[in-house]
């Protein structure tokens, strides 16, 4: 269970979507930092809890000069472009600069940002590896200063020629970031939970459909990929955030 209360706010997708394509990496952008390794976190994690879910824990290194402030104003507004080396490019793609491959807010709240209640769609390549794929269309059920939750939606189904995006009918997978204030920038925790917390689930989803979603290599991959983008922030949003708050 997360520590945040899904808001009762819902706006549902007002944009088209790409619900077929043959996602694919990339050409990396160059950037001027050293991404952190796994090894910098104080835990990373993966583990099958008793009821067959899969739960990946990340306790991250502290973003230094980043403020709960900060990342709460950036996950409202990923779907947008900034300058960086001279030339303008997505901000997701900065964000990672090889493993982000497209977002989109398919949704927005009144004042037109990516905040609670929206959706966005969300594809990357964990380690720029089409193998570990993910296309997905995500609700954001929680959005401030203490953190996100995102719930997946719709989920894409590899047909060989493409991923085809559909709706999924149960609860699968939630993601979690708590962001916590230090005196030198953010704690930042992340929680990845796939599969239902049931008996249902427990005898016949999770250990049947789970894997189908995220095996454990997919599941490092995935470590690697999040303590990364996560540590990227460093980098990239502290003066992003001042040029746009001035």
């Amino acid at each position: 269970m997360s520590v945040f209360k899904p808001t009762h706010l819902n706006y549902p997708i007002t944009e088209p979507f790409i619900r077929l394509r043959d996602w694919a990496p990339h050409p990396p952008l160059p950037f001027h930092w050293q991404m952190k390794p796994v090894s910098s976190a104080a835990k990373a994690e993966i583990k099958v809890l008793p009821n067959k879910q899969f739960e990946l824990t990340i306790a991250h290194d502290i973003i230094k000069g980043v403020t709960p402030q900060m990342l709460h104003w950036w996950f409202c507004r990923v779907d947008d472009t900034m300058k960086y080396n001279g030339q303008t490019h997505h901000r997701y793609r900065i964000w990672h600069p090889f493993d982000h491959v497209y977002y989109k807010d398919l949704s927005r709240a009144p004042d037109g940002t990516g905040s609670a209640g929206t959706r966005r769609h969300i594809v990357e390549t964990f380690g720029a590896n089409k193998k570990y794929l993910i296309n997905i269309i995500d609700r954001v059920e929680h959005l401030d200063d203490k953190g996100i939750l995102l719930a997946t939606e719709q989920g894409g189904i590899s047909l060989g020629f493409g991923s085809l995006l559909a709706p999924l009918p149960i609860r699968l997978s939630t993601l979690e970031h708590q962001f916590f204030a230090v005196p030198n920038g953010t704690r930042y925790e992340s929680r990845l939970l796939i599969g239902v917390d049931s008996s249902l689930g427990k005898w016949l989803i999770n250990p049947i459909v789970r894997p189908l979603f995220i095996g454990y290599e997919m599941a490092k991959a995935w470590l690697k990929h999040n303590v990364e983008e996560v540590g990227n922030f460093e980098f990239f949003l502290p003066e992003l955030y001042e040029k746009q708050n001035k």
